[in-house]
């Protein structure tokens, strides 16, 4: 199984770079990928599990043979629970389960290496600044957001940018003929800033960055690096309402 050659990452920074992969990996395939994820879990076949790769790839299938395994194994079966609940349940049940998974293999490698009580904090804590598989899968992270942002901000209110307007604002930042700001536009940046800055996208989890292309979801209201949903500032101009890939593809279950 190619997909699965293994490296073995031995320092703290190198065992948080292998995390956060196989993390973006595994959302992928229950977000932006998750139509191509539900259809490859039929529970005619055996036991089946979800992988998630370094190299942010994913993949549904049989777990290794070799006893005990190399590395730790992903929960047994998830296909066999897909027709019997809420797809939501399901999807949500996998990303508890792809969460537990992600732990034990960094704390796999901590103990293989022989991180000391320093080097193990030190990793969680990196680890626990990101938001969980099950927190982005079921909005709990984007919710998160908005209770910071309704105690930080006076108003408490939030402001859709349109994903015209997004594309807009793009361009106007990657532009080198820019007029000069008067301090009413530096104003408006700062609000931009602080009603954007710990969003975070519906994809991969990251936090919203100033320098990137970023669109909305007109449905459900999640932000997504354009890199991430395959839209640039170009394409998204012409969009008069946003769907992401989550929201195109729901449709009911036979």
């Amino acid at each position: 199984m190619d997909s699965k050659a293994q490296y073995n990452p031995r320092t703290v920074e190198e065992v948080f770079r292998d995390f956060k992969g196989r993390r973006a990996g595994l959302i992928k395939a229950l977000t932006t990928d998750v139509e191509e994820f539900y259809s490859q879990c039929d529970p005619e076949k055996e036991n089946l599990c979800l992988y998630g790769f370094p190299s942010e790839q994913w993949e549904v299938n049989l777990p290794a043979e070799e006893v005990p395994p190399e590395l730790p194994e992903p929960v047994l079966g998830i296909n066999f629970a897909r027709d019997g609940m809420q797809e939501k349940d399901w999807l949500s049940l996998v990303a508890v389960h792809s969460d537990a998974w992600l732990l034990a293999i960094a704390f796999y490698f901590g103990a293989r290496f022989g991180f000391d009580k320093a080097d193990r904090k030190r990793l969680f804590n990196m680890i626990n600044e990101l938001p969980t598989i099950f927190e982005i899968v079921t909005g709990a992270a984007k919710k998160q957001v908005k209770e910071k942002s309704s105690v930080s901000n006076h108003s408490g209110s939030k402001s859709k940018s349109s994903s015209k307007s997004r594309a807009l604002e793009s361009q106007g930042r990657q532009s080198k003929a820019l007029p000069l700001k008067d301090e009413d536009d530096d104003l408006v940046d700062e609000e931009d800033e602080d009603e954007h800055g710990e969003a975070l996208c519906g994809a991969c989890g990251e936090n919203y960055g100033t320098d990137e292309f970023w669109i909305c979801c007109d449905i459900c209201e999640k932000w997504f690096h354009g890199k991430c949903v395959k839209i640039t500032p170009a394409k998204a101009y012409h969009i008069k309402q946003y769907k992401c890939p989550s929201c195109s593809n729901k449709r009911a279950r036979p």
